[in-house]
């Protein structure tokens, strides 16, 4: 496997690990503080009514989902994503979440989407960014398709400020980091930003900071633990008994209520210059 980003490379991934990525996604989308995240940054867009919002790189379309359920929301939400497979899970969660009359999908790539110029009021990069091949080509895509006076929105993580606790200090540094190279093409974009985004013809209107933290318990850090360890493995950054050994000590800290972990947050709000 290597240490490519699956994210990166969905398309390409055999039927196993598409549908444990399709579980992590599903399951993030179900943590309420990773989803408050996304709705603070919807409350920020002062969308038209009705609107079109385009989301690059929708994965199982839980984003997309969530808009389309909200009760000031009226219009249309257009997913893209490139795996076939996160879109055939899109379309089969939007009919069974009551909302696939609100919500269209289709594969496509998110640095050439093939749609008309200025087609969407608002365009989404929800935890895309950091995946890609060429970040700054996502933000060209995303600043053509907007319509003048629309919004676009870049949300996504500053890994190197993803850290799990663990009483071995040492093996937590490399865990963390390991975890932060296997998962994330770019885990430092987000620092890039705002030099990029003028260069893609974007100017900067807002922006939203959070750290995403749990301690006691775990439900977000745990799906991602479980999700990513084997992959760590797969990579060959950590021998197998090490991951084993940190995540054995992620459960039992799960389990006597001495867990820890979190992350940094960012939303970007833009508009075309």
């Amino acid at each position: 496997m290597g240490t490519e980003d699956p994210h990166n490379v969905s398309h390409r991934l055999d039927e196993a690990t598409a549908q444990r990525l399709i579980e992590r996604l599903e399951s993030r989308a179900r943590d309420a503080a990773f989803c408050e995240l996304f709705h603070q940054y919807i409350a920020a867009l002062n969308l038209p009514d009705p609107a079109r919002v385009l989301e690059l790189g929708c994965g199982t379309g839980a984003m997309a989902r969530a808009l389309a359920a909200r009760p000031d929301f009226s219009g249309t939400v257009v997913g893209l994503d490139q795996s076939p497979a996160f879109i055939a899970a899109a379309r089969r969660l939007a009919v069974e979440d009551g909302v696939a009359e609100s919500v269209e999908f289709a594969v496509g790539d998110a640095h050439a989407v093939g749609l008309d110029d200025e087609c969407a009021d608002a365009v989404i990069a929800h935890t895309v960014i950091s995946h890609v091949s060429e970040p700054a080509g996502l933000l060209r895509e995303m600043a053509r398709l907007v319509r003048r006076g629309g919004s676009v929105v870049v949300f996504d993580g500053d890994y190197a400020s993803l850290t799990y606790a663990c009483p071995d200090a040492e093996l937590g540094r490399r865990m963390d980091r390991a975890l932060s190279t296997v998962v994330y093409r770019n885990p430092l974009v987000m620092r890039e930003l705002v030099r990029l985004l003028p260069g893609a013809g974007l100017a900067l209107t807002a922006t939203l900071a959070n750290v995403l933290a749990e301690i006691g318990s775990a439900s977000y850090f745990r799906s991602f633990a479980e999700t990513y360890a084997p992959m760590v493995v797969a990579s060959g950054l950590l021998p197998a008994e090490e991951v084993e050994r940190w995540l054995a000590l992620q459960r039992a800290a799960m389990e006597d209520g001495t867990f820890f972990a979190s992350c940094n947050y960012y939303a970007y709000l833009a508009r075309r210059a």
